[in-house]
């Protein structure tokens, strides 16, 4: 006889905000990608020189396939799949290259976001594998 667990409302909670922070990041990473020159010259000065670096192509990509892969791990998360967690960990590792890669090249005051997307990285891998231990995802 299998006992059936009822998921929590603290679950939701955290899938929800967690689909919400990395929908951001997908946002940001399409804004990123497909930002005109004349777009770039309407914004302040400060901004403009962010995207006007010249990143190497595997940053690009590193960036669009942590940010895609969390928002697909998020989804699962919250159909309650397994394979949220294998997700999250394929996610992270190219977000902790990613982000390793900006800490090691920005400026010491833009060093906040960095080290925040790595924490809930590491936070949503972890809630991830205690939802399995849990036996919440299948």
């Amino acid at each position: 006889m299998k006992i059936q667990r009822k998921t929590s409302t603290k679950f939701y909670i955290i899938a929800v905000l967690a689909l919400i922070w990395n929908l951001m990041g997908v946002g940001a990473y399409l804004v990123q990608a497909f930002m005109t020159e004349e777009m770039i010259a309407t914004l302040p000065e400060e901004q403009q020189t962010e995207f006007l670096i010249e990143y190497p192509a595997w940053h690009t990509a590193f960036f669009a396939l942590a940010v895609f892969g969390g928002a697909l791990a998020c989804f699962l998360l919250l159909a309650k799949k397994k394979m949220a967690y294998y997700l999250f960990i394929v996610s992270g590792i190219f977000a902790f290259a990613h982000q390793g890669y900006s800490l090691a090249t920005v400026e010491l005051s833009s060093i906040v976001m960095p080290i925040m997307i790595i924490i809930f990285c590491i936070f949503l891998i972890w809630y991830s594998k205690r939802c399995i231990t849990e036996g919440l995802l299948k």
